[in-house]
């Protein structure tokens, strides 16, 4: 367990540098509200991006985009809503994923723009 969450922690930080060093500005990571959770909230060219990070070692039998369901899905859609809504923000949002396969120190990266839409209720 501890080895998992050491690579979701390296995960995330590694993700916000990637996201960083192509022009995003980080509003938040790891935002919090009831019983919310998003990644990382960024904002690049007037459009608000959040970022689901899912991190795995490479010997790991699931491949990290199988963990976004469609429940998955349904909870970053309502915690954006959420976010959107508690700060009054007027941005189109865009929902990305990245990817990380690897081993402590070693990771592929794989940034998927678009990776999901908000779904019709």
């Amino acid at each position: 367990m501890a080895e998992r969450n050491e690579i979701g922690k390296e995960g995330e930080a590694l993700a916000r540098k990637y996201l960083e060093e192509r022009g995003y500005t980080i509003s938040h990571t790891n935002w919090r509200w009831h019983h919310y959770e998003l990644d990382i909230v960024a904002v690049k060219e007037n459009e608000l991006v959040v970022v689901e990070v899912k991190a795995r070692a490479a010997d790991y039998l699931v491949e990290p985009e199988k963990a976004v369901d469609a429940g998955k899905i349904r909870r970053i859609v309502a915690a954006a809503d959420a976010y959107v809504r508690l700060f009054d923000l007027d941005l189109p949002v865009r929902f990305d994923i990245i990817l990380l396969v690897g081993h402590k120190g070693s990771y592929q990266i794989e940034h998927i723009e678009d990776a999901f839409y908000a779904p019709c209720r």
